[in-house]
């Protein structure tokens, strides 16, 4: 079967699944709106599936790769909901201390898409530290609706103090060269937003279309940015102008780019949304800034 990509889909049932995914209309409610898109035969449980991630479509790096070593590890997080869980994936015998990037999810908690991400940038000589928000409720529970459903029920001021914890458990390993890096999609783009503001000693940011802070929050910012936004994207792009002025009033330094024909998304390679040709770009340009500011 051929892979669907955005294409194959009308931008006003994309736009109604953005819509979804971020919990502003359930699912009753999506299934009614899409009905109209249901033509040929298809139906609107159909268009959600075909819409919906295959992780075994995306998988970049299995989990059993014998060049990644891979656990679960639990940290501590006082201000936040106690013990939380992270997945931790650095590159098989190789026991020097690597530069450490922590790997902040979308709203669904820590799934086999994030894991492969992190996989990913072990290959590339990083110890990379995904933690999942969802721990507290049992983690991710092998179902993205379920997930999304758990994901609205965290306290986010206990949750965004989790990944505050994270950057300190994994500053705290043996094996972390001194040199922490974050990259968060979606959600977690708005999470390594937070972390360049909470964090004085993040090497580098970057966010794939994620929430952006308020724009006083700017001059708190001291990580070198990179940032990453889908063209067809105004929920999270409509904040970005007034944000971007402050970032250059406060002389952060930080590129942003915005990939033409592209939806929210478009580096997850699990779902139609994904587009290969600004994945690539932007992930060569994620994996370009990390060797600079972490590596060099």
């Amino acid at each position: 079967m051929q892979r669907k990509t955005a294409q194959d889909f009308d931008q006003e049932l994309l736009i109604l699944f953005d819509a979804y995914v971020h919990g502003s209309v359930d699912r009753r409610t999506f299934l009614e709106r899409a009905q109209k898109f249901a033509v040929g035969g298809l139906t609107a449980a159909g268009i959600l599936a075909a819409l919906s991630p295959n992780f075994a479509l995306g998988q970049v790096v299995a989990k059993d790769d014998a060049r990644v070593s891979t656990r679960m590890v639990e940290f501590a997080s006082p201000a936040g909901y106690g013990t939380v869980k992270a997945y931790v994936a650095r590159p098989a015998g190789n026991n020097a201390r690597l530069p450490g990037v922590l790997v902040v999810h979308e709203n669904r908690g820590l799934n086999p898409h994030i894991e492969d991400i992190a996989r990913r940038l072990a290959l590339e000589g990083y110890m990379a530290f995904a933690p999942d928000a969802l721990s507290p409720l049992g983690g991710y529970p092998g179902d993205e609706d379920r997930a999304r459903e758990l994901f609205g029920k965290l306290d986010q001021t206990k949750t965004r103090e989790d990944f505050v914890a994270a950057a300190a458990a994994l500053r705290e390993r043996a094996d972390f060269s001194g040199k922490l890096g974050v990259v968060g999609f979606c959600y977690g783009g708005g999470i390594a937003h937070l972390l360049s503001i909470r964090l004085p000693d993040l090497a580098a940011s970057v966010p794939f279309y994620g929430n952006v802070p308020a724009p006083q929050e700017a001059a708190k910012v001291r990580a070198p940015l990179l940032i990453h936004f889908a063209a067809v994207d105004e929920r999270i792009n409509a904040a970005w102008p007034a944000y971007e002025a402050a970032l250059t009033a406060a002389n952060v330094r930080f590129a942003a780019h915005q990939y033409p024909g592209t939806q929210h998304g478009f580096n997850n390679d699990t779902t139609p949304r994904f587009d290969a040709a600004a994945a690539k770009l932007a992930w060569d340009r994620t994996l370009a800034f990390f060797a600079q500011t972490l590596k060099g």
